[in-house]
């Protein structure tokens, strides 16, 4: 697998290691970028093993990390003109968070790494630094035990590392704490938006071809004015549940995500909707409404679901928590959306 981002090779008693910079080239952002808008996600990984970052000697530290590049390249990016090993373990291409939950961030795998690595020849320091969103899954005494190693946990940011190394591995109460502000609840969105944006697409195109079923105005007059409402409508909820919600996050009511996202999909399509029904004045009143009631099911249990997939992502949610709203929510969504195409077909083919 050819690695670009590699320059040269670092000599040491075990072999050649090979040598990476904390500057980014033009190439690792562009990927970035494109990774964080869903693109190639499951392909932007890094050969596990063992890393030279800068001149390391003997002395230098060693860092973990996972062999997601977007997490390998946040982890070399912050150490500028600095020396160090970079261990990456092997995570199927996951971030450390996620393979952490998963059990891909393993004490097995950073065993396993650090025996393959023979890190033992390369470094006097028996200690490996570990990024401590990676403490879910590694138990560090498991980690001593197989290789005479002790794993201790880093600060959160990566960006915090120098300060740590440079305060003997001594973390404050601040890098122990995970933020989950605005900016970085919007950085998410992408990653979220895209790969949901070709089944809403799907669906909104089929509510515009079966909108010319019904109505006295002919396919295409129906098609442009029911239709094209209907596939708007369905594009508003793809955003409710993948932008309003996380933007909105702590000031939407509940707990549930699924509740959030419900309450984001009816605050975007009230307005719609009322406005839809005020023009249409009082000719066809009962088959409009079961038109407005069906849209407004789908927009509603459609931004829950989408809601759904930041339990992920944010600091306050835990995997029985998750488990358990998943339960109760999924079979919901699932019969009012279902109930809302069924009233919305039932209003168009009524009028």
């Amino acid at each position: 697998m050819a690695q670009p981002f590699v320059d040269g090779a670092l000599e040491t008693p075990a072999g050649p290691v090979p040598r990476v910079s904390s500057l980014l080239s033009a190439a690792d952002r562009r990927g970035g970028i494109r990774v964080r808008w869903g693109i190639g996600r499951m392909r932007y990984d890094v050969v596990p093993g063992l890393y030279a970052l800068g001149a390391p000697d003997a002395e230098a530290p060693v860092l973990v990390s996972a062999n997601y590049k977007l997490s390998f390249d946040a982890l070399r990016s912050s150490l500028p003109g600095r020396s160090a090993f970079l261990l990456v373990v092997d995570t199927q291409g996951i971030n450390v968070w996620c393979a952490a939950g998963k059990g891909t961030f393993s004490a097995a795998e950073v065993s396993r790494g650090i025996s393959e690595a023979r890190l033992s020849e390369i470094v006097r320091s028996r200690r490996v630094i570990l990024p401590q969103l990676s403490a879910p899954g590694v138990t560090a005494r498991e980690v001593e035990s197989a290789t005479g190693f002790q794993a201790i946990f880093g600060p959160i940011r990566a960006e915090d590392l120098p300060a740590y190394l440079d305060a003997g591995c001594r973390a404050t109460e601040a890098m122990r704490r995970k933020s989950f502000d605005l900016r970085e609840r919007v950085v998410l969105v992408p990653m979220e938006l895209v790969p949901e944006l070709k089944w809403a697409v799907a669906l909104a195109a089929l509510l515009l071809l079966l909108s010319g079923l019904g109505g006295s105005g002919g396919y295409a007059s129906e098609l442009a004015s029911h239709g094209l409402f209907a596939a708007f409508v369905v594009l508003a909820t793809l955003l409710a549940g993948t932008t309003l919600t996380p933007m909105l996050l702590p000031w939407l009511p509940g707990r549930a995500f699924s509740l959030k996202g419900a309450i984001a999909g009816a605050l975007l399509f009230a307005p719609f909707g009322m406005a839809a029904w005020l023009a249409a004045g009082s000719g066809g009143r009962v088959a409009l409404a079961l038109e407005v009631a069906g849209l407004g099911l789908i927009a509603i249990s459609g931004a829950a679901y989408l809601a759904l997939n930041f339990t992920g992502s944010t600091t306050f949610t835990s995997l029985s928590g998750v488990r358990r709203e998943m339960r109760l929510a999924v079979p919901l969504e699932i019969a009012f959306g279902a109930a809302g195409l069924g009233t919305w077909l039932a209003g168009r083919l009524a009028s």
